[in-house]
């Protein structure tokens, strides 16, 4: 039987197979061959005691991506919570995240959630760069349900992580997901009482038949150290279209003259903040280089 592992609590592993959900331990095969099943994976199991929901975990199916940390596998969105007030949006955190995705062959999502407290509605310049690069971008209001029933539709299918600052609303925004079936989110956390309050935990909440929500703690604060400083622009969609213009090969985009790239700011084609935390990130990413061995 194949299934999906939804959680994992001190090496105990939750497994849905269809409607049901089993418990299961992994093979001693799979300790011996240091291969770790995490949240995500798509395994192959054998049932122990059918009564009990006990199984066993024989083998991992390949995973489609992989991320270190938190360990997740196999999703496949992300939704980049930014506020558009209280906290002011942190665009090189998203410009980061967004990066880490196009690496990852994860699609992103972007959220402006907020929008109501944002008067002068700067939220609008933001929308404006990411949409023009081709990114989906929904404005909600997590607290009074605006914007919610695009995002659902948006996560159809997909397992989906939330990813953003502490205080921008990912939570509210789960919770307005979740409103009709807040009771099965409840029974996730009820069945182990151990992983009521591990924050390390990571589970995976059905939203509907083949989509999930990630609880990820910590997954805005990954670092993006696994990509090389000089392949940043690679990972930059409105960039990279640009780097067949320079004249140099192996332009850094950052010091030379005749770069493709500083010449789209100048045409318009790329937004000059956008390029500046590009910058930033490349910098950060080179200095880290530095030090890795």
């Amino acid at each position: 039987m194949r299934g999906i592992i939804i959680e994992n609590i001190a090496n105990l592993y939750r497994i849905k197979v269809d409607k049901n959900i089993y418990e299961a331990n992994a093979r001693g095969k799979l300790k011996k061959e240091e291969i770790v099943p995490i949240v995500g994976d798509n395994v192959e199991i054998e049932i122990l005691d059918e009564e009990n929901k006990k199984a066993v975990i024989n083998e991992i199916m390949q995973r489609k991506t992989y991320v270190k940390r938190p360990k997740l596998s196999n999703i496949t969105q992300i939704i980049l919570v930014l506020s558009s007030k209280n906290p002011k949006p942190d665009l090189l955190l998203l410009d980061k995240q967004l990066a880490f995705a196009e690496y990852l062959k994860i699609n992103p999502i972007i959220i402006l959630n907020k929008t109501d407290l944002d008067k002068n509605h700067g939220f609008e310049d933001i929308k404006n760069v990411y949409k023009k690069i081709g990114y989906t971008v929904i404005e909600t209001v997590a607290k009074e349900d605006i914007g919610i029933e695009q995002l659902k539709q948006n996560l159809n299918g997909n397992i989906n992580a939330f990813s953003g600052n502490s205080g921008v609303g990912k939570s509210t925004l789960i919770n307005a997901i979740f409103q009709n079936s807040i009771t099965q989110e409840g029974e996730i956390s009820k069945r182990n009482q151990r992983g009521k309050n591990t924050t390390t935990s990571i589970k995976l909440y059905e939203v509907d038949d083949n989509t999930y929500i990630a609880d990820t703690p910590g997954f805005s604060t990954f670092d993006i150290s696994e990509i090389e400083y000089n392949d940043l622009d690679k990972y930059f969609k409105d960039l990279k279209e640009h780097v067949k213009n320079c004249e140099f090969i192996g332009c850094t985009h950052i010091k030379e003259e005749r770069c493709g790239i500083k010449e789209a700011i100048k045409n318009g084609k790329i937004d000059e903040g956008r390029y500046k935390r590009f910058c930033k990130i490349y910098e950060e990413l080179k200095e880290k280089d530095r030090y890795k061995y």
